[in-house]
């Protein structure tokens, strides 16, 4: 067996790992990189394997990082089998083909303003091409262990994060010799967190390949739900709108359960909220749809006063006319719009008209990757480029760590030593360098585990 580390190796995006077994081929997730530009010209660079060679691809969740290179995989050769758990494979027939119309629509934004430096701007792949990769999907229910070679099975289990994502235990035979595991943390969630059930425990295994986005910090020990109010009790009183770039699966969510609270409890005063993302909004249906998910807090809150996330305090933006408008909205008001990053979608029209006024504020919450406009922002950038243009940013500029859906150092940890033993070698992946040795090296120190830290497109035996 062999693993290539085809993304997410020394940076956060991009995952895609490949497994050869003899002729078989088995591509765990197929991400794009996010971030800046040198971070977006890898996905034009190509794969150093070809898209036919692969058997089946296999996703632990839905996040563009994780999955929104697949309609190129297709387009360029794939025809295998692609495999998600139930609400994965739901989210994807909205979130892929909304990956490829934004992607013809800043293709088209670009040309018109003349600032790409590709000319003409094309599109990685089109809205076509995500619908059509969207036929070579199959479902893999939790916790029910399925062959996909004769030497080869798989079984997913809950990992938090989002709904639907799971991280991968893929057991294997070599000719002749005893089955072994690898397995795959896919995008590690937190436990104790509004709506989906807690990770589950990790299975013994003799190889994992963990996340690292946090290793090397602690999310605040403050409630989430508390550090949301603060930080818009003190936007309202500035008078002006509050920007919410948000995640369209995961944070959108947890932000409208936690407004729903806040506004229930009469710890906040209901100023409009718009959720302005056609995707978001699709994907808290989706949410109210797969009950099987949710935690007992959620349940809970549904049988007294039916979902948080669909109730007349929250407005659901669907044209781009009615998005158009809230340009001029007044504040105090709440926008929550994707790119979660800040690096496409709506969020930016909204970045673009609220970011010169100092009235205003912009939200994060939730990571934002090296080179992207939402860690330039937080990083203090005062005249920064959206849509083509230069712009004084006068807007306060604020982040709730807490609010996070990825696993901190000690709750990594924490799940590895659910293991029943220590795996033979541990692979840290998606993560920045810095954060990845560092964490390494807590590793090493606390659990005594052999650690490796692939760089990009290393093939590994195991």
């Amino acid at each position: 067996m062999q693993i290539g580390f085809h993304g997410a190796a020394r940076t956060v995006t991009g995952s895609k790992y490949l497994l050869t077994l003899d002729r078989y081929r088995l591509l765990v997730d197929c991400g794009l990189f996010q971030g800046g530009f040198e971070m977006h010209q890898r996905n034009w660079r190509g794969l150093p394997f070809s898209a036919s060679s692969v058997d089946d691809v296999l996703f632990t969740h839905a996040h563009i990082d994780h999955t929104g290179y697949f309609p190129r995989l297709a387009a360029d050769g794939f025809s295998g089998r692609a495999f998600a758990t139930p609400p994965t494979k739901a989210l994807l027939g909205v979130l892929l083909p909304d990956s490829g119309g934004l992607q013809e629509e800043e293709a088209r934004w670009a040309n018109k303003k003349g600032y790409s430096r590709h000319q003409p701007a094309r599109p990685l792949y089109t809205e076509e091409d995500a619908n059509r990769s969207l036929s070579l999907l199959n479902k893999l229910e939790f916790e029910r262990e399925t062959p996909l070679h004769k030497r080869l099975k798989v079984t997913l289990h809950r990992a938090g994060h989002i709904l639907g994502a799971a991280f991968a235990e893929i057991r294997y035979r070599d000719d002749g010799s005893d089955w072994k595991t690898v397995v795959f943390s896919g995008d590690m969630g937190r436990r104790g967190v509004p709506i989906l059930k807690d990770p589950s425990p990790l299975p013994a295994c003799d190889v994992l390949v963990c996340e690292s986005t946090y290793g090397d910090r602690l999310h605040e020990a403050s409630d989430p739900k508390e550090q949301l109010r603060r930080e818009l009790e003190e936007a309202f009183r500035r008078g002006g709108v509050t920007v919410i770039p948000a995640f369209a699966v995961g944070r959108t969510q947890e932000v409208l359960y936690h407004l729903f609270e806040l506004f229930e409890e009469g710890r906040l005063p209901k100023v409009p909220v718009f959720v302005d993302s056609p995707m978001a909004n699709s994907v808290v249906e989706l949410y109210c749809r797969y009950e099987s998910e949710h935690d007992v807090e959620m349940n809970a809150l549904e049988e007294a006063a039916g979902s948080p996330l669909q109730t007349p305090y929250f407005t659901v933006v669907r044209k781009r006319e009615d998005s158009k408008r809230l340009n001029d909205h007044p504040g105090p008001a709440v926008v929550v719009s994707a790119s979660g990053m800040a690096t496409g979608g709506r969020v930016l029209h909204h970045l673009y008209h609220r970011l010169p006024d100092a009235r205003n504020t912009v939200l994060f919450v939730g990571y934002q990757a090296e080179g992207t406009l939402g860690r330039r922002l937080l990083e203090g950038e005062t005249e920064v480029v959206v849509m083509g243009d230069g712009l004084t940013v006068k807007a306060a500029i604020r982040q709730i760590p807490a609010l996070s859906a990825h696993a901190d150092a000690d709750e990594l940890i924490a799940w590895m030593k659910t293991a029943p033993a220590p795996p033979k070698t541990l692979f840290l992946t998606h993560g920045e360098p810095a954060v990845q040795d560092a964490f390494a090296a807590r590793i090493r120190s606390e659990l005594g585990w052999n650690v490796h830290v692939p760089e990009p497109d290393e093939v590994a035996e195991v």
